[in-house]
């Protein structure tokens, strides 16, 4: 496999420095508000429904018998991690579909500053006019996620192979991390998804890496609600470096609307 997971990870902490400048804070704004009302609830819900799901969950993967107790000690842990990981990776699904739009327009606005363009100011009339496409893209996404999930939780039901069902999730949630955010700037240059897809495997531990410390930050109290707008901005340095030289997808089309131009 391809590319550099530390590499990857520092695109992340690359956004997360560039969030504060000047010309892009603007446009974080809405996707931080949107994260701080999603994660709390999550949060809240963890809080209130957790003890009851790894009940339930150990209940239905070992029988009820008094000399099999002592298994539930040690499968614990692995299904508490396996709920925590199922309700953030849930609730960043629904977080992304809300603020698809203006994670577009962030990413433009990074492109933008990074690849030295201009392009017309973006306004509400163009981010409404962005969220039939944007949603689209998400509902693509979810296609590709859901049932890949759903798989790796029926494992968990599974003696034994059940053990490593958080291990396998969490990598396949870093993936789907890099898929969720490198959309935004491959999405806006017309790269199809299928295409998106693509060109994350061919460097595919640079993509892991990045998506990786995306999905271990989620976990971070306080740090999770800078994430969103940090995961776009990194995300588009991660396009613009590694993608734009010509070398690996054609950029026949730069934005949305086709509206870059060079200076």
């Amino acid at each position: 496999m391809k590319g550099n997971p530390l590499r990857g990870a520092n695109y992340l902490l690359r956004g997360l420095a560039m969030l504060p400048e000047k010309g892009i804070r603007h446009f974080v704004i809405v996707p931080l508000i949107i994260n701080i009302f999603i994660f709390t609830g999550a949060i809240w819900l963890l809080f209130d429904q957790m003890g009851y799901w790894i009940e339930y969950l150990l209940s239905a993967i070992l029988p009820d018998w008094d000399w099999l107790q002592f298994i539930r000690y040690i499968l614990w842990p692995f299904i508490a991690i396996l709920v925590l990981i199922v309700v953030y990776y849930s609730f960043s699904v629904v977080a992304n579909i809300i603020a698809a739009p203006f994670n577009g327009i962030l990413s433009e606005k990074v492109e933008q500053r990074l690849r030295g363009v201009t392009l017309t100011d973006s306004g509400w009339k163009e981010i409404v006019a962005l969220i039939p496409r944007t949603i689209a893209r998400e509902l693509s996404k979810l296609v590709y996620y859901l049932p890949r999930l759903l798989l790796l939780i029926l494992l968990a039901f599974i003696p034994v192979v059940g053990m490593i069902a958080p291990i396998l999730l969490f990598l396949f949630g870093c993936w789907m991390m890099a898929i969720q955010y490198c959309d935004y700037p491959m999405d806006n240059n017309k790269i199809s998804f299928r295409d998106m897809k693509d060109s994350l495997k061919q460097r595919r531990l640079t993509s892991v890496g990045f998506g990786g410390l995306i999905s271990l930050g989620m976990m971070i109290p306080l740090l999770n609600l800078l994430l969103m707008p940090a995961a776009v901005v990194g995300a588009t340095i991660y396009w613009v470096e590694e993608y734009t030289d010509g070398s690996d997808i054609d950029l026949s089309g730069l934005t949305t609307q086709g509206r870059l131009k060079e200076r």
